[in-house]
Formats: structure tokens, sequence, C-alpha cells
């Protein structure tokens, strides 16, 4: 896809990202990216004030280098595969009729008022009208803020205030593991307390009618009248492409702002790279649209590369622990990119939900969102891929806007470690920080992970907050991107993510990182399992360990089961007499930690 980088090694191209990040991103971005007017000026940044500017002077449009320049090529290529809830009901929708799409809806916000800069909130399922939503408003020059459609309206009533968004795009209702879910209920009680609201566009997931007020307009009714070409607004580079919020510690969250040419370059580039995709694949990326990998790896990144780009709007485990696998067989899957949490989750059930569908389409396993744990790490590897699939493991975050650390691209046959990041990708230079602010140099040491020089995919504010963003990623450690991640870099330079740093714990003067702790305890309860089936048999194996603080035991030291049992049983309406305990308030603790439990599978 870029002459210029082929037949060059890693090194050589890594070498060339750091030391001369302007030649090196500069042509890359005439050769790869659809301009309308050529940039003057590669870059200008200053990283101790936060400012980053990319392709100055440049001007653009996302959705015509995602979208016209491949209908120009080879219209009928198919662009989406949306695998519906239902298995073998897929969808496939071409380059042509996804232009078609975004063309109608771009004209359809403009006819009701949406302008060029203003925020558009997308509360939407995976599905082609949501990267269509996406697209349009690329199209017209408007931002648009995604919002997961599993979040609740006050969720995402915050959102769409902070956002000060004028327009809603959602659904009547969604599906997902054979249930049925409102979502239009949920934005009607989050625009109550958002008077910034003009309208929201209501799309048709299912038949079901849902109750329509004034501010509501059908999408499917209206798009049928609008006209299938719709001309693009050229954007500066630095414009505003979209917004992502990302929880803050402060509790209020954050919107990630990321814009134009360096965004949609970035996750061009990691996606032919760090995934191995050549040109005819199906990249299977498993990632709600809501998230920031939604947006780089199921829309942005593969799309800009005339990808086809799967759109898996199902869970792992329906209607059975075969999903994700028959999924594959079914599309020939040749790139599958997917979640730690659900690989666990899988892991746990017989290897033939695995084996009895044909992977052989695989080329590459990546997984995203978390360190993984090696027993994880081991079982995608030989049971999913047989051992014959490169496993990526890639580090990034929201704000980095494509992955920064995996072990490719590298050198053909180079060392891939099981449950490590490894390698930086081409323009990033990680650097690690001791607690006094101190650089750490040299092999087989632990720090802080910054990175010390910008890259084009980088966000460049937090919406209405720019100080914020400057205390957040750069006051830390003057100079660098903080990325609020610690990492080990091994003995041969390699790069291990240990975890958040506020998720370190600091026993005797020693800083673990609970993801270590967390794989080290993964193993303890693996142990525990194995050891009820020897002693016992495999048919007593708990599906479940709660881990609590303390039990509750009579004041004679007796273990109260029925109270045990009433919690697991989610019946807590009525515990009986609790006054022979010798601390009631145990039983709330146990409550708490049983919801935590259950909210956080609910999750996965």
């Amino acid at each position: 896809m870029n002459s210029h980088l082929a037949g060059k090694t890693y090194a050589d191209l890594y070498e060339l990202s750091v030391r001369d990040p302007e030649t090196f991103w500069g042509s890359i971005a005439k050769e790869r990216l659809a301009w309308t007017k050529l940039f003057a000026q590669v870059t200008d940044c200053d990283l101790s004030s936060g400012e980053i500017n990319w392709f100055l002077g440049g001007q653009l449009n996302v959705s015509v280098n995602c979208l016209d320049v491949h209908v120009a090529k080879d219209p009928n290529r198919v662009a989406l595969i949306w695998e519906k809830d239902e298995p073998g009901t897929e969808k496939r929708i071409t380059y042509r009729e996804l232009l078609e799409m975004t063309c109608r809806l771009a004209n359809t916000l403009k006819s009701y008022g949406v302008q060029k800069g203003e925020r558009v909130a997308i509360y939407m399922p995976v599905s082609p009208m949501a990267v269509a939503a996406m697209l349009a408003c690329a199209r017209i020059g408007a931002v648009h803020t995604v919002v997961f459609a599993g979040f609740s309206s006050e969720a995402l009533a915050g959102r769409i205030q902070d956002a000060q968004c004028k327009f809603v795009i959602t659904c009547n209702q969604g599906v997902r593991g054979g249930r049925i879910f409102d979502l239009k209920s949920t934005v009607d009680k989050a625009v109550k307390s958002c008077p910034s609201v003009r309208h929201v566009f209501v799309a048709k997931r299912t038949n079901n009618s849902v109750p329509m007020g004034k501010l509501d307009i059908s999408l499917d009714e209206v798009m049928v009248g609008q006209s299938p070409v719709c001309a693009p607004e050229p954007m500066d580079s630095e414009e505003m492409l979209f917004m992502l919020y990302t929880s803050g510690s402060t509790g209020k969250p954050k919107g990630i702002v990321h814009t134009q040419a360096g965004y949609l370059l970035y996750a061009s580039l990691t996606h032919q790279y760090v995934f191995d995709y050549t040109p005819g694949d199906v990249f299977g990326c498993v990632a709600d649209i809501g998230w920031i990998t939604g947006h780089s790896y199921v829309v942005y990144g593969p799309l800009c590369n005339g990808a086809t780009s799967v759109l898996f709007e199902s869970t792992p485990v329906y209607p059975n622990p075969g999903r994700y696998w028959e999924t594959v067989q079914r599309l020939r899957i040749n790139q599958f990119y997917g979640a730690p949490t659900a690989i666990r989750l899988l892991l746990k059930d017989e290897e033939n939900w695995v084996k009895k569908y044909d992977r052989s389409s695989l080329k590459t396993l990546a997984s995203v969102g978390e360190p993984i744990n090696h027993e994880a790490w081991e079982w995608f590897h030989n049971v999913v891929g047989d051992g014959r699939c490169p496993l990526v493991d890639t580090w990034w975050q929201t704000e980095t806007g494509g992955v920064c650390i995996a072990p490719l691209p590298a050198e053909p046959g180079a060392e891939i470690r099981p449950a490590m990041a490894m390698r930086p990708f081409f323009g990033i230079q990680p650097a690690l920080f001791g607690e006094k602010g101190q650089i750490i140099t040299g092999n087989d040491v632990s720090g802080a992970l910054c990175i010390s020089q910008p890259w084009p995919g980088m966000a460049r504010t937090i919406f209405g907050d720019h100080q914020r963003f400057v205390d957040a990623y750069f006051k830390p450690y003057q100079g660098q991107y903080f990325t609020g991640d610690g990492a080990y870099r091994t003995e041969d330079g390699y790069y291990q993510i240990t975890g958040r740093m506020d998720d370190v714990i600091n026993i005797s003067g020693h800083r673990l990182g609970t993801a270590e702790i967390e794989d080290a305890l993964r193993a303890v309860v693996e142990d525990l399992r194995h050891l009820v089936a020897t002693k016992i048999a495999k048919y007593a194996v708990p599906d479940h360990f709660l881990v609590v603080k303390r039990l509750p035991k009579t004041r004679s030291g007796k273990i109260m089961r029925r109270i045990l049992r009433k919690v697991a049983m989610q019946d807590t309406s009525n515990l009986g007499d609790v006054s022979t305990l010798d601390d009631p308030s145990v039983v709330t603790e146990i409550i708490e930690a049983h919801k935590r439990y259950r909210s956080h599978a609910a999750k996965k």
C-alpha cells in the first residue's frame, strides 16, 4: 500500500520514524491519503503545553478516503459484513451501498439543520446504519460522539450535556444475545435533561413500534427521499473528527478529541502493519463501535484501507460458546481481534466448541483492552490458532488513537513472547520514569510508561477543558506524554505492560501492578478448580469463586451457610435472623461484593 515502505526492515523504518518523523509521516501521508489540498507543514507540536498539530494547511474529507476512493476503483467490493445477532443471518454491504447510505444520511442531517462543527450523539448498536451515521457526520463536517448503547440514560445525558449535542441518532431497539432491549426509551429519558437537543433521529432495528415525540424523526422514512449524492465538506487537518468519552479519575467523563488527517493516517497504517492486513482479507474486530477499538479497527482503519470489516452484533456465547469460531468459519475471517475478558470466559468451556469449526482462514490473532494473562494467551494461541497464527497483544488507549506497542510489525520470523506487547510502532518512542521523575535507562527495569515524541494519531485535547488535558497527560513528566500505565522493559528491550499506575499496590516498598497479581490469582482459582475435580468429581467444580474479606460467622465460629446460599441465588430480600452473627455488617459486604461481581460478569 505504501511503495516507499516496501522492502525496508522494521528496524530501518522504526529508526527513520523516530529520527526524522517529518520525512517519515510526510511521505506516507502524501501517498496514502486523498487530499483536496496538500499540507504545507508536516508537524508543529509542543508536548509541554499539549499543543499537537499535524499536516498543517492540508484539507481532506475522511469519508472520501473511506468510501469514494474505493468506489471509484471497485464499487462492488464488500465493505461491511454485518454479523447480526442470529447466526447465519449476516448481511453484506458493498462500498457503493455504504457510500449511498452515508450520503442519504448526510443529506438528511443537513436538511434538519446539522451544521459543520456541531456535535451529534450516536447511541446505536453495531450496525451498518451506525457506521453510516459516523461517516455521514464526517462527510458534512459535523463531530460525532458515539455513546455505547449499553450505557444508562444518566450516562448518555451527561455526555450529551458536556458535548452540547444538538442532535441524537439512535435506534428503536437493539438485539443482543437473543434479547431485545429498548434504546429509544433510554434516549427519551436522557433528552429530558438535555435542552440543547433539537432532533432525535430514530432508525429501525426491529419491526416493533416505539412512541415518537415532537423531537423525533423516523430516519429510515426520511432517508428514502434524500439524494444518494452528497458533496463532501473539505476539512482542515486539525478540525475535529470525533469525540469519545472515557472515564475520568474525578468521576466526570473526559471528552477525548481526535482530529481529521493524523487520526485517519495512524488508524490506517496500524491496521495494515500490526494485524498483517493484505488486500482481500476479511478483518474481524468484534469490538463495539462505542469504544475506540470500534472506531479505529471496525470503521476508520479498515475502511480507509479498502478492507472488508465485520460488524459483530452478538455476544461470544450466543447461542453457545462456539459463536466466535462458527462466525470465523462461515465468514472466512482472516484477522480476529478480541478482548482478553471474552477469551477468559470462553476457555472455561470444552475445547470442542473451538475445534468443531474450521479456523484455517485465520492468519493473525490479536487482543485488546487490558494486558492478556498467560493462561488466556496460551489458549487463544494454541487452541484457537492451532499454534500457527501470530498472536499480537496490542497496547494502546482512547487517547493514542491507535496501537502504540505490539509484537507486529517486526522482521519476518521475529520472536513473539506470550502475553507481551513488546515492540513500539513506527514513531512511538517509549520511555520509563521513576517515582522522582527521573528517566530510567537500560534494560530489565520498570517504571511509569511515557511516550517521548508526538505521533499523528494522538488526542488533541479534552473537549472544553484543555488544562485538564495538559494536567492529566503532560504535567506528570515534563515534555512527555504520560500513559498512566506502568511497564517493564525486559533484558532484550521489549515492553511488558504491568497495568494502570493507579492500579498499583505498594507492599513493603515493592510496586506491584494489579495485572500481575490478578494473573497469579487466576492461577490459584484454576488450582482450586483442579483440586475439587480430582478430590471429588468434575461435576462438583464450582462455576464461580467470589473472594470476600470475611464470612458470616456466629459468635461460636459457625459459618451461616443459608445466608451465602441466598446471596448466591440473588434472594436477599428475606435473609432471616442475623442477630446471632458475630458482626451482621459482614452480610452487606458480601451482598455488595456479589453485586460488583455480577456487574463485572455482565460487562464481559
